[in-house]
């Protein structure tokens, strides 16, 4: 006869191949239309189509297995792992710290004000190339947006999803100030963000009674009427053509990046000729501006201000019962947040040399805030983290040709990076649901903080 444990064994083993089976068939489901079929071009110009079942079948198995696995094996490890914390009084916050625990902002950022000159000695100017601008500009960029939009989301609870037209309104300020009057770098700079935080201000105001969905929706249409705008108002913005020929940051207005200056800087500091230079200093000036918007959050946080959006995120009725402004509170939010996003617009300009509305879509919008979910609304660490493994991870796989082998010549991993947006969504709000680093605590506490074990608290519930 077999006993209890074997039972509860055998029933667990059978749950967990229904569940697998069933994930195989949704998977299947799914995939089918995207993975399975794929539709070209032939040399004829005739729209046709051809299958990928091997492809498809990866996909498939894949999700069977996973969910084999964790319903079978990983969920009931990790449930027998609490239980025993549980009863052992073990609680799973701990106040005692490691050392890199401790000192991990200032590990993180010695290592980034070394990765360029690290880049350069190990692959040479022109080989570290590649390092500085795909992984190093490019995730900073998108960790400063998300640090802007943290401001308007995780702080003060408003739900944003056309953050993406004040980084559009930075980068054709920039753009169009630079050609038209031919001003440097960094007076557009601050100026861009200053315009970018008007529009914020006037996005603000019709949304003041909106809360949740409508205001989503409404920040929505905001994002794309500023699109369209930068699509048909030809005289101004080019259109689709976009705005070519911007001009280069200098360094301080002293040194040029210009091949054919007099004062080109590596020919000043004596240096090779090389465009990683140009690319180096950049990265500087991003990690400068992504400093700044981190400590200017960091001190507004612990301000009035800051205290006010943190009241207003949490229950806008009360906030207002203390006799606190909203209007001001939801007003300074949306500007504050846009200023950063016009910042990052600005240096986009100057980074790229070309804008057009192509680069400002909605997904722009959604990868931001994706980033801002993943690593834990108001936690500037997450953030920080989740945006170097989704953007890192995205030009990673640009690198992985050996997939290649695997998938079929055909295949272009970096087309399914939003698959991979998806699956890390799905896999972080399934056993972390308030993000890597999640964290809603007040700035101000009327008693003394106490660690409570995850063990007796669920999300929602403390």
């Amino acid at each position: 006869m077999a006993s209890p444990s074997e039972n509860t064994q055998s029933g667990l083993m059978a749950k967990a191949v229904k569940e697998g089976i069933f994930a195989g068939a949704i998977a299947f489901g799914m995939f089918l239309l995207y993975v399975g079929i794929e539709t070209y071009q032939d040399i004829d110009n005739r729209l046709v189509w051809r299958t990928r079942w091997g492809l498809l079948a990866i996909f498939v198995l894949v999700a069977a297995v996973g969910r084999f696995l964790t319903v079978g094996f990983i969920k009931p490890h990790i449930d027998r792992r609490k239980l025993a914390k549980a009863k052992s009084g073990v609680l799973e916050i701990s106040e005692d710290k490691g050392f890199f625990h401790k000192h991990f902002l200032k590990i993180a950022l010695i290592a980034l004000l070394l990765y360029p000159i690290g880049s350069v000695m190990l692959f040479g100017p022109q080989g570290s190339l590649k390092y500085v601008d795909n992984f190093g500009i490019q995730i900073l960029i998108y960790v400063m947006l998300a640090w802007g939009l943290n401001i308007v989301v995780g702080l003060a609870g408003l739900l944003d999803l056309g953050y993406v037209a004040f980084y559009a309104v930075g980068a054709y300020s920039y753009a169009l100030l630079s050609a038209n009057f031919g001003l440097s770098f960094w007076i557009l700079l601050p100026l861009a963000g200053i315009l970018a935080a008007m529009w914020g201000i006037i996005l603000g105001f019709p949304v003041l009674r909106l809360r949740g969905d409508y205001l989503a929706i409404v920040t929505l249409a905001f994002g794309e009427i500023i699109r369209l705008v930068l699509i048909n108002w030809t005289d101004v913005t080019q259109g689709t053509f976009g705005i070519s020929g911007i001009a280069k940051a200098s360094v301080f207005g002293i040194w040029s990046f210009d091949v054919g200056s007099p004062n080109y800087f590596p020919r000043a500091m004596g240096l090779a000729t090389s465009s990683a230079w140009y690319k180096i200093f950049l990265f500087y000036v991003i990690l400068a501006l992504c400093l700044v918007t981190a400590y200017v959050t960091i001190r507004l946080r612990r301000m009035p201000i800051g205290r006010a959006w943190e009241a207003l995120r949490e229950d806008e009725i009360a906030c207002r019962s203390l006799g606190i402004n909203t209007v001001a509170t939801k007003l300074t939010a949306f500007a504050t947040g846009a200023m950063f996003g016009g910042f990052a617009g600005s240096f986009f300009a100057t980074r790229q040399g070309f804008v057009s509305p192509e680069s400002f879509v909605f997904l722009e919008s959604a990868v931001i805030l994706a980033i801002v979910v993943l690593g834990g609304m108001g936690s500037l660490t997450g953030i920080a983290i989740a945006a170097v493994v989704m953007v890192g991870g995205t030009e990673l796989l640009r690198e992985m040709e050996f997939l290649k082998l695997i998938f079929g010549p055909d295949f272009t991993p970096e087309l399914y990076r939003m698959l991979l947006f998806g699956l890390a969504m799905i896999i972080v709000m399934l056993f972390k649901p308030r993000g890597f680093v999640g964290s809603r605590e007040p700035t101000a506490f009327l008693r003394e903080r106490k660690a409570v074990s995850g063990s007796f608290t669920k999300e929602g519930h403390g």
